[in-house]
């Protein structure tokens, strides 16, 4: 991917290309209430030829006990690696990564999107409008289940695009900490999912389905730039474990900024954060907001 291209691919290219031999296409479609939801939706009906890639098993490392690293930990770059070649992923590869944006679950392509490009490969998009807006656009499932010849797949890993726990509490004051989490969970009203409340103190509330638009698509660079309200400074972007902020990393590369050392992800995000007692929890609204 050149640094002007787009992150995304419509429906109309990928039907166009479909039958092309360097594509590939990952279905990431899941669900973190219901685990087997999108390994079953992938078997009743997938894009030809699509690969699937379950968040826990293929795009998670393994949960610590002590929970450093947060609920969805980033896998071993030569595990992962080492997963994408016998998939049939190589480095010549352009791969697509889709899942459904209905829902709320529209953020498990873009955890895909955000790992291969951390894993050095640039020709990775996102499929805009996911599974829904393939079937719009005239795309026919498929229940078989693709068998590529393995390859390799060498990785070249982008540490710039990562930030840990350090990284955030040393950030300087140009550096905006985002949080893509909703805003109830941010202000600590509730807790789903982790065993505090609240948001890191400092941060700022950029829910990351903003970056998306009634019908699932994603909104377009001014509306993302606007949405984000990050201007030109550096930003580490955090959820709940890693994955929900990575609509907003790619939300900020539709903007202009791409992924690198501007525009970081927190891995471990506030699962990690709160692992350690000694870091500080804040709750209420953001810095400098007044209730209406």
């Amino acid at each position: 991917m050149t640094a002007t291209e787009s992150p995304l691919k419509s429906a109309e290219w990928l039907l166009a290309h479909l039958n092309d031999p360097q594509v590939r296409v990952l279905d990431c479609r899941y669900a973190l209430t219901d685990p087997l939801l999108g390994r079953i939706a992938y078997l009743e009906g997938h894009i030809p030829g699509a690969i699937y890639a379950d968040l826990e098993t293929d795009l998670s490392g393994p949960v610590r006990p002590d929970g450093a690293g947060g609920r969805h930990p980033l896998p071993d770059p030569a595990t992962l690696a080492a997963w994408l070649g016998r998939v049939g992923i190589g480095n010549d590869s352009v791969v697509v990564a889709y899942d459904d944006p209905r829902g709320g679950q529209g953020f498990y392509a873009t955890r895909a999107w955000w790992l291969l490009r951390w894993l050095g490969h640039q020709q990775v998009y996102v499929l805009d409008g996911g599974w829904p807006a393939f079937l719009a656009a005239g795309g026919q499932p498929s229940t078989a289940e693709p068998k590529f010849a393995p390859t390799t797949f060498r990785p070249d890993v982008q540490m710039d695009m990562v930030a840990t726990a350090e990284d955030v509490a040393g950030r300087d004051a140009h550096t905006l900490l985002i949080d893509a989490r909703a805003p109830n969970r941010y202000r600590g009203e509730v807790e789903p999912l982790d065993r505090k409340a609240g948001h890191i103190p400092g941060a700022v509330n950029r829910e990351w389905a903003g970056a998306l638009d009634e019908s699932g698509h994603w909104r377009e660079a001014q509306a993302q730039a606007a949405r984000l309200k990050a201007g030109d400074a550096p930003t580490i972007t955090y959820c709940g474990s890693g994955v929900s902020a990575t609509p907003n990393l790619l939300a900020r590369e539709l903007a202009g900024v791409p992924l690198g050392p501007q525009n970081r992800l927190y891995a471990g995000s506030w699962s990690d954060w709160i692992s350690d007692d000694a870091r500080p929890v804040a709750t209420g609204e953001e810095p400098g907001s007044r209730k209406p």
